[in-house]
């Protein structure tokens, strides 16, 4: 199935490419949460426009995400959360959880889309994550895990 990008897949490409993938990945996932649409001879028009505005977009946002980046890595960012003796926690740190603690922290929004983390989080202390801000600039932020 072919199938025009509208928003960044991981492992497949990022808006206005033309993607391969089976059916089955494209009709019931793709398709339906609106990162792809259908690729047909008038969708063509559709991926230049798309090309456009992520090449301007992009020119714009690298000297911003390279900003955001030394705000980012500056310094350690804390995320409180409920733990319990032994310092095991209650579940793992949420990427959602990360996202508002970086915001609060350096009053930059952070998509929790973008956050990697390894290893799922579930111990307190010093962890490490990595963040991807943009296509070449990307962010590894010192993260310190704390009990509420």
């Amino acid at each position: 199935m072919k199938l025009i990008l509208t928003q960044e897949v991981s492992g497949l490409g990022g808006p206005g490419d033309v993607v391969e993938v089976k059916d089955g990945y494209g009709r019931n996932y793709l398709v339906p949460r609106g990162v792809a649409i259908r690729w047909t001879r008038g969708a063509e028009k559709t991926v230049e426009s798309i090309k456009q505005a992520r090449g301007s977009r992009a020119l714009r946002d690298q000297s911003h995400a390279e900003e955001v980046r030394t705000k980012l890595e500056a310094q350690a960012v804390n995320v409180q959360v409920r733990a319990g003796a032994g310092g095991r926690l209650f579940g793992a740190v949420t990427v959602g959880e990360i996202a508002a603690a970086l915001s609060e922290a350096t009053g930059e929004s952070v998509d929790k889309r973008t956050i990697a983390v390894a290893n799922p989080i579930k111990t307190l202390g010093s962890h490490e994550v990595s963040i991807r801000l943009h296509d070449d600039v990307s962010a590894t932020v010192a993260l310190n895990v704390v009990p509420a």
